[in-house]
């Protein structure tokens, strides 16, 4: 018996999006041909799902759980369907599996064990950030989260600084969406005037807001992000 594929499927960043707006055509065919998913989330995948016009009833749909949680063990057992013949869709509440997300273990799973991987075109918060900040795009670094306390996230922030001075490169992160306006704060204080701080905030929403600006102009122009899905970057 021949194994299946694991393909790599895009979902949205925002429900207010229509699936057509933001996944090309090819990737919302193969999204409805399929009948097994493995997914971060089984009720925003669903949700996904049923946005996509899926001809099958959900019930009849089956979805296992893969998360940041899922011990390293149960990994491989994913992969057991596809071994047997069956092709299945990895989706991720990052909107593209595989890149800041843990299904990038299960693809790593997935070639040790000789299983096709086939990637599709969908929206990424992080490059679709990047590629509306004006930032260096050449050279970034995409580096998670910052620390939680506020000392330690000031120190991260300036030898995120630092690096970008000397490797010229953009620094990408992000932050619980309950402390970002706590992050622009340790922004403006912990970086020098001329460092350039980039926001990018609810993409591909109708409230999608993205500014650039140097830190004078965001000490002197202040803004608010509330508890929102931002992506934040820094270029020195």
């Amino acid at each position: 018996m021949s194994k299946g594929t694991l393909h790599l499927l895009p979902a949205w960043l925002s429900q207010d999006a229509p699936p057509e707006s933001v996944v090309p055509a090819a990737a919302l065919e193969k999204i409805r041909s399929l009948a097994a998913f493995i997914a971060e989330d089984a009720k925003s995948a669903r949700a996904w799902l049923r946005a996509c016009g899926h001809p099958l009833p959900l019930r009849q749909i089956s979805i296992e759980t893969l998360n940041e949680h899922t011990p390293p063990g149960e990994i491989e057992s994913l992969l057991d369907p596809i071994e047997s013949g069956q092709h299945v869709g990895l989706l991720s509440e990052a909107g593209l599996p595989a890149i800041a997300d843990p299904g990038a273990a299960l693809v790593a799973a997935a070639h040790a064990r000789g299983i096709r991987v086939v990637p599709y075109v969908g929206p990424s918060s992080i490059l679709l950030a990047l590629m509306a900040s004006g930032l260096e795009g050449q050279r970034f670094r995409f580096v998670g989260y910052l620390p939680a306390e506020a000392a330690a996230r000031r120190a991260a922030i300036v030898e995120l600084e630092r690096h970008s001075a000397k490797h010229r490169e953009t620094q990408v992160f992000i932050e619980t969406p309950y402390r970002n306006d706590a992050m622009l704060s340790d922004l403006v204080q912990a970086c020098r005037p001329s460092t350039r701080v980039s926001i990018a905030v609810e993409l591909t929403s109708p409230r999608e807001w993205i500014r650039t600006d140097r830190i004078d102009a965001w000490h002197m122009r202040p803004a608010a992000i509330g508890k929102r899905p931002a992506i934040f970057l820094l270029e020195a």
